[in-house]
């Protein structure tokens, strides 16, 4: 499977990120010695599930590596343009493609074997997207004091994971992709795609992951999966300093050996 890395967009004055990025990419931002989006590259270059790696958002004069073969796609301005900018230059280039794997740069904590785990498992199911979530649970015992924003349903607490299969055939829906990035920065427009009802149900607790799953799905007009992930790195991003330092100290300690 080919993977596109999101490695778009700068952070503002606004951002809680600002003070350590500056006029630096975010996804170049230092971790342990390396930039935070090496890290996901070296991930993907040691996964035997992986075949050529595009990132979107960067130049290739922006000095990152990878084992497999490598592709760069320019910034298109925002999150949902860059995917559907990424999955057409990927189709171009792979016509074959049936299912890419959908990476952001600032999840540094995944390894191969995460990789490798989240795209066999998305092999066994029919869907158009195969998204990640993370129980607060799973997500506490292995990063405490990441405060994460959770979903509460009736079996669990979830966080979106940032390691997701998106079927090719989406680029086609473009009634989707114009509502969706239309919503993309209004709240009113996001909870108009799902529906007032469907909303104040999730918000109220009251629907199941399979329950969610399905709902969403019918409302949206996708078949959906909620991948339930056994690895929090999948939702370890870095939105806040606390998540950077956080990160910056897992990742120092991981190349620490044991005595």
């Amino acid at each position: 499977m080919d993977a596109v890395v999101l490695a778009g967009g700068k952070a503002g004055p606004e951002d809680p990120l600002y003070p350590y990025i500056q006029d630096k990419s975010k996804a170049l931002v230092e971790i342990a010695g390396k930039p935070m989006a090496q890290w996901v590259l070296d991930a993907l270059s040691e996964a035997s599930s992986i075949d050529h790696v595009l990132v979107v958002g960067l130049d290739q004069d922006c000095g990152l590596t990878c084992a497999k073969p490598l592709h760069f796609l320019s910034d298109q301005g925002h999150m949902l343009d860059n995917i559907k900018a990424g999955l057409h230059h990927n189709s171009e280039r792979n016509p074959s493609a049936i299912r890419v794997l959908l990476a952001s740069c600032d999840i540094p904590a995944i390894t191969p074997e995460i990789v490798d785990w989240r795209v066999q498992g998305s092999l066994e199911y029919e869907s158009d997207i195969d998204y990640a979530v993370v129980d607060r649970k799973t997500m506490e015992a292995r990063f405490p004091g990441a405060n994460r924003s959770y979903i509460k349903l009736k079996d669990y607490e979830l966080c979106g994971g940032d390691l997701n299969v998106i079927h090719v055939s989406l680029i086609e829906k473009e009634q989707l992709w114009t509502r969706l990035i239309a919503a993309r920065k209004n709240a009113l427009k996001q909870a108009a795609l799902l529906g007032i009802d469907l909303l104040l149900l999730l918000l109220m607790g009251r629907l199941s992951l399979k329950d969610a799953e399905r709902r969403v799905s019918e409302r949206i007009g996708v078949k959906g999966r909620a991948c339930l992930s056994p690895y929090a790195e999948v939702a370890m991003d870095v939105d806040k300093p606390h998540q950077l330092e956080l990160l910056r100290q897992d990742l120092t300690n991981r190349g620490t050996p044991v005595t």
